[in-house]
Parts: structure tokens; C-alpha cells; sequence
């Protein structure tokens, strides 16, 4: 009797085992590869965005290493690419400047695909001064008029002046200054105050 219910023991144990085999190998062949180069989380970016001066760019070269790299945009709208050393960024879209990349890559690599992905976005944004919940600088990563800008900010503090706010924006070469009355805005009159921003813009809550 002892010597049955051992063997149905040792029976039900190797069983259990067979099942459990596949199932570990299953989820071993899951784990990522090893080596396999990791894919860096884009920023929000509208469709045709152009890019500019400071934003963060990854480039990837298909299985080449030694042309990818992670890069800031210059002041001079440049970024520096190991071989390739300097190439001109702003001014094109991510799309665009892959193309680039992949036609200056000829001279390395046979067949190259080059893949642009913006990582940070510095150089769209506009500056909020004065008694607004939380001033300071706001990426100007789509479309946004005065109004939505006053809701991202935290809205206007108790004993701001919403009546006379100042857009600042420069428009070939010279200072413009627009008015804005939020008072009137949010009561539906004179709308066409709420202009969309520019990159830029200086906002100013007295």
C-alpha cells in the first residue's frame, strides 16, 4: 500500500512538472532580448511639428551605434552626430531630417534607416509673468490662445488686474504689444482679443 501511494506521488510529480514546462518556457521566450536597443519615449508633438533650437532629439541609425546618439539642438539650429559631425536640425521635421541623416549615413552604411524622435521640446514655448497662480515658462507644444494659456497656469490670483494683460510678441524685427481683457473674454465680448500665441510671446498679468 505504502509502496502504491509512492508511486502515485512520484507519478503526479512528474506530471505536474511536464505541464509547467512549457508554460516557463513560454514565458522565458517573453523576456526581452538581451541587447536589444531600448525605444526612448517620444514627447507630445503636433503633426508637421518643425524642430528648433534646444529641443532634445534621439537618432537612431539601424544597427549602427556609432551614428546614433542622443543630442540637443544648437543655437545655430545644429546637431552633432558621431561621423557625420555637424547637421542642420531646426528648420525640418523629424521626418525631414531622418531623410537627411539617412542620405549623409551613405558614405557608412549601405541601405541606412534613420529614425528621428523628439524627446523634449524646448524651443516652442511663451512666458507668463505676473499674479498668476504659477508664472514662468510654458511649452508651446499645439495651438493655444490667451484664454486656455490663463487656464494652464492656474488661472488669474485675487487681485490681479485681468483687465489690462499685455501679449508681447516681436513681428519682423519689432515689438508688438497686444491687449488682452479676460473679464471681457469670458463673457463672450470682443473675442478676437483671444489671439493664438506665437512662440515667444511674453504675457504679462499686472
Amino acid at each position: 500500500m505504502i509502496r502504491n501511494l509512492a508511486a502515485v506521488i512520484a507519478f503526479s510529480g512528474a506530471f505536474v512538472a511536464a505541464l509547467s514546462t512549457p508554460f516557463i518556457a513560454q514565458t522565458a521566450s517573453q523576456k526581452p532580448v538581451a541587447g536589444a536597443p531600448a525605444v526612448p519615449a517620444p514627447a507630445v508633438v503636433p503633426k508637421g511639428y518643425v524642430i528648433g533650437p534646444e529641443d532634445v532629439l534621439s537618432v537612431v541609425v539601424w544597427r549602427e551605434k556609432e551614428l546614433s546618439a542622443e543630442v540637443i539642438v544648437r543655437s545655430d539650429g545644429m546637431i552633432s552626430l558621431p561621423l557625420l559631425n555637424d547637421v542642420q536640425a531646426a528648420g525640418y521635421t523629424p521626418e525631414q531630417l531622418a531623410q537627411i541623416i539617412e542620405k549623409a549615413a551613405v558614405k557608412y552604411v549601405k541601405d541606412s534607416d534613420a529614425t528621428v524622435i523628439v524627446k523634449e521640446i524646448h524651443s516652442k514655448k511663451v512666458y507668463v509673468l505676473g499674479e498668476v497662480a504659477k508664472p514662468g515658462v510654458v511649452p508651446l507644444t499645439s495651438d493655444m490662445n490667451v484664454l486656455q494659456l490663463i487656464a494652464t497656469v492656474g488661472g488669474l490670483l485675487e487681485f490681479a488686474n485681468g483687465s489690462n494683460i499685455t501679449i508681447t510678441r516681436t513681428e519682423n524685427g519689432r515689438e508688438v504689444r497686444l491687449r488682452f481683457n479676460y473679464k471681457e473674454v469670458i463673457q463672450g465680448k470682443n473675442l478676437q482679443q483671444n489671439v493664438m500665441l506665437q512662440p515667444g510671446d511674453t504675457i504679462l498679468v499686472p
